[in-house]
């Protein structure tokens, strides 16, 4: 049986089905670096470590424009989808950005006030299988578009997704390059988060997977992908809840990827699979989940684009991949509508990771410049607070505060820091 997106002969048109959407967006964030970390992460690295501050600070507004037409009429269906970005620095100067850039930086690493860019993709339906080919956000395990701070990330190639049976969708993409959330221009080279910036890699990113929801209860999910001459990386996924009784239920969430370098081997010698499992209980309002986060390999996971990290365990300041690490997180979440706080949601959580061994990473690769050592151990604990409006003329106004820390040994390689995060954001659209 056909299922997804409509037939052909059924759309409504290129003009009739258009839809559009305005999102304003507004962060404010300030972190403090701590234990003597003022050096890496406060004031512009450029400047004598004298006088850079222990802390960063940042706040900007962004306003996010899209419009995505409908299909033409016919066996072919053909439309574009359009999306244009602005922001402006509220708050911010070369002495306090440091590491968090929402906004642009120059060459030098100087802040800057704004960023105006956007893009578009056209795309042409058979039945109920979509490509598209341009500028365009895309989400999938292994490539996946950020939207974690002022404005999205974006990729630059052509996606295939088909949803020609109910249940199974199906996806296969090639990507060449990348609009970072602070950048000015587009199709910029492809983001590898942990890559040494000085290191080789490869320039195109190709992958194929889907996903199966034959029954409600489960959910499996696998992708291969890779990056030219660089790795290729395979990923396996699973959803399983089990309902019990009195509004209780039990969930598991299972991750897991597997990276080994290819071709050329651009970024050295690649061995790696890295694995999580989520198990959470609910009842009623109440959350508590419980997990387990495990690196297998001489080289931290790593991945490209800055969404493409759907790891249990990967939360706001560390993504506790470094080489051999293993991780636990207990967290806990409520739903504030049981008490008569319609929208209002708040959650905290405690991830602590250890085992961490940098001794064999390649001297000659690209991961050497992490500086990770024997005995490594971290921990992070993050709170949050998330309010949407649920009615009236200021529907969908949402808030989100979110508190988080992080503290580390020197064999862990990051930044000891304490995050404080608030954003608004507000869509308006049809």
């Amino acid at each position: 049986m056909l299922g997804g997106t409509s037939m052909a002969g059924e759309a409504g048109g290129f003009v009739e089905d258009t839809r559009w959407n305005v999102l304003q967006r507004s962060v404010y964030e300030n972190r403090s670096y701590l234990r003597g970390d003022r050096s890496n992460g406060g004031r512009n690295a450029t400047l004598p470590k004298a006088r850079r501050s222990d802390y960063a600070q940042e706040w900007g507004y962004g306003l996010m424009g899209t419009v995505e037409s409908g299909f033409t009429q016919g066996w072919i269906g053909f439309g574009a989808d359009a999306h244009v970005s602005l922001a402006r620095n509220l708050s911010g100067d070369d002495f306090r950005v440091g590491k968090i850039r929402m906004l642009p930086v120059d060459g030098a690493g100087y802040a800057q006030d704004g960023i105006a860019r956007g893009g578009i993709a056209l795309k042409a339906r058979i039945s109920s299988t979509v490509l598209k080919v341009g500028e365009q956000r895309v989400k999938t395990p292994i490539f996946s578009s950020s939207d974690t701070r002022l404005l999205p990330e974006t990729m630059h190639g052509w996606l295939i997704t088909s949803n020609e049976f109910d249940g199974l969708t199906l996806q296969a993409g090639r990507f060449t390059g990348s609009t970072d959330r602070n950048a000015r221009g587009t199709d910029n080279p492809l983001v590898v988060n942990y890559l040494d910036p000085k290191s080789p890699r490869g320039d195109a990113f190709d992958f194929v997977g889907g996903t199966w929801k034959g029954i409600p209860s489960l959910s499996l999910t696998a992708y291969l992908g890779r990056l030219k001459d660089t790795w290729r990386t395979g990923y396996l996924g699973a959803h399983y809840t089990m309902p019990l009784r009195e509004k209780r239920a039990l969930s598991l969430d299972l991750q897991v990827y597997r990276s080994k370098d290819t071709g050329r081997a651009l970024a050295g010698p690649i061995d790696n699979t890295t694995a999580s499992l989520m198990g959470t209980y609910s009842h009623g309002p109440h959350r508590v989940g419980l997990g387990w986060q495990k690196v297998a390999g001489d080289t931290p996971f790593d991945y490209v684009t800055r969404g493409a990290i759907w790891l249990g365990n990967a939360a706001q300041l560390s993504d506790f991949n470094a080489p051999r690490e293993q991780s636990w997180q207990l967290r806990y979440e409520v739903d504030a509508t049981h008490w008569g706080a319609p929208g209002l949601a708040l959650g905290a959580a405690y991830i602590r990771g250890s085992g961490i061994d940098g001794s064999r990473v390649p001297v000659r690769g690209g991961y050497a410049w992490l500086g990770y050592g024997q005995g490594g151990r971290h921990w992070e604990r993050d709170l949050w607070l998330r309010y949407t409006v649920q009615q009236g003329s200021a529907k969908g106004l949402a808030f989100l505060l979110r508190y988080g820390e992080h503290r580390n040994n020197k064999a862990q390689a990051e930044l000891n820091t304490r995050q404080i995060r608030v954003a608004m954001e507000y869509p308006i659209g049809n």
